[in-house]
């Protein structure tokens, strides 16, 4: 099939790039020349695994192709994806703009039969907007060529998008029910049949359903993630330890293990801004979320957790010290910083007097690039932030380690060498990495999220010894 996707972000390329590798004809679009010009010039824009090698395949195969001409884009596909982004306006709603943008665009170039396809992440009730702005630009044409909206919300994880895309647990499709939108049933059923050749994995439901499925799934997921955090401080309290707990509620088939890691909170494109449109239309609606207003708030303080670790140990003045910090994308596998939780920290120890030195496998980059833009104001505090090519290289002069983010490359460090490095010798894990009882054995104090505190039983000893 021909299709044209209109944003060649992180949805519109992963997109198009999994259709053309199963044999569609494929063009994004995008206004922004700079970032078409890096495609054409054989790169990415954007971190995703497995995603340059897949693009330069397709691209060489003549499969898909890079354009900022509309005019030409729309005249490709009889399936127009809309996959712009969707940033959070000041009151917390959805922006809409580049969605509207993208409609009208559709509507002053469209010569024929059009499936429009809402893949951004859009509120209730969207899919209208959308059709008024195609039908507003066809009058001003005098025309009225026959489409239809069908909503088909993306479920893609960053650092595993590929995989997601090729082997969907499910592909949710909102169409209309008259003839027009069973000619999009059939469009969207041939174009998707390669992704489920072993069972069939469409659901087909109006499209105001369709689009609130993907603000439903992900306000679910930012709920457990910010229940088991809650859960988690209250365990320090209590004195229970949140990986047994996790185990335990997790063995549960109706529960499951996942999303139940507690941690420093989540960030991302995805959770902030979707819980936050989801409380908006529901205000809107006359039908406000407590539990939703409750999620974004235990996130919010959740991202503050290893500061308040840091303050507990080494009070609240922090000048002179430095400070290890490993992982500064919100999440492994990624080199996006929206929302990341390591922003908060870091503001939050140079707010202190501290300073920092960071290292993460693929954001550094991204994190400088972010970094300038959040203390444009304080230039002053940048010169307290350093970059370390390898997270060995962080421990160097730094007083302790804060782990933020869970990258694989953290999880069997060389503790010897840890030991010897950091002059405090502690580590402040925001992901609950280590094993406590493997900690046992190093003289490192481990502080973790939601479990007992490990005191370095060689110091411990040491100090026993030297009491007697």
């Amino acid at each position: 099939m021909k299709v044209t996707i209109v944003g060649s972000g992180y949805v519109g390329l992963v997109t198009g790039a999994c259709l053309a590798e199963v044999g569609n004809q494929v063009v994004c679009l995008d206004v922004d020349a700079q970032k078409i010009g890096i495609l054409n010039d054989g790169g990415i824009p954007i971190h995703e695994p497995g995603l340059l090698e897949m693009v330069a395949r397709n691209r060489a195969a003549g499969r898909i192709a890079f354009t900022t001409d509309v005019e030409q884009a729309v005249a490709h596909g009889e399936v127009q994806f809309i996959a712009v982004g969707t940033p959070p306006d000041e009151d917390g709603s959805a922006d809409l703009r580049y969605v509207i943008a993208a409609a009208r665009n559709i509507g002053r170039h469209m010569t024929g039969f059009k499936v429009v396809v809402d893949k951004s992440t859009v509120p209730v009730g969207t899919a209208d907007k959308v059709r008024a702005a195609v039908d507003d630009e066809l009058g001003k044409r005098g025309l009225a060529h026959p489409f239809t909206i069908v909503s088909n919300p993306e479920f893609l994880k960053e650092g595993a998008a590929l995989e997601d895309f090729m082997r969907p647990d499910r592909i949710v499709l909102g169409c209309a029910s008259d003839a027009a939108g069973e000619r999009a049933r059939r469009a969207m059923r041939s174009l998707y049949s390669p992704f489920q050749r072993n069972h069939d994995r469409m659901l087909f439901m109006d499209v105001r359903s369709a689009e609130l499925t993907k603000y439903a799934a992900n306000a679910m997921l930012a709920t457990r993630i910010s229940f088991m955090n809650e859960l988690a401080n209250l365990a320090e309290v209590l004195g229970a330890d949140i990986e047994l707990v996790r185990r335990g509620i997790g063995s549960d088939p109706r529960i499951g293990y996942h999303f139940l890691y507690a941690g420093c909170g989540y960030g991302g494109s995805c959770f902030p801004k979707d819980v936050q449109a989801l409380q908006r239309s529901g205000t809107e609606a006359g039908r406000p979320s407590r539990i939703l207003e409750a999620v974004e708030a235990a996130n919010e303080a959740q991202k503050s957790v290893l500061v308040d670790k840091l303050v507990k140990r080494f009070g609240e003045d922090l000048t002179g010290r430095r400070f290890a910090v490993w992982g500064l994308a919100f999440k492994p596998n990624t080199d996006d910083m929206r929302e990341a939780p390591s922003r908060v920290l870091i503001g939050q120890i140079l707010a202190r007097g501290g300073a920092v030195t960071a290292h993460d496998p693929v954001a550094m980059d991204e994190a400088r690039r972010v970094m300038a833009l959040d203390f444009a104001d304080r230039p002053e505090l940048l010169e307290r932030i350093a970059y370390a090519d390898t997270p060995e290289a962080a421990l160097d002069g730094a007083d302790a380690l804060v782990i933020v983010t869970e990258w694989k490359a953290f999880r069997s460090p060389d503790f010897d060498a840890m030991q010897s490095r950091l002059s405090e010798k502690v580590i402040f894990d925001g992901r609950n990495l280590y094993d406590p009882e493997r900690l046992a054995a190093y003289d490192l104090d481990y502080v973790p999220i939601g479990r007992p505190v490990l005191e370095s039983a060689v110091r411990s000893a040491a100090s026993v010894s030297s009491s007697r």
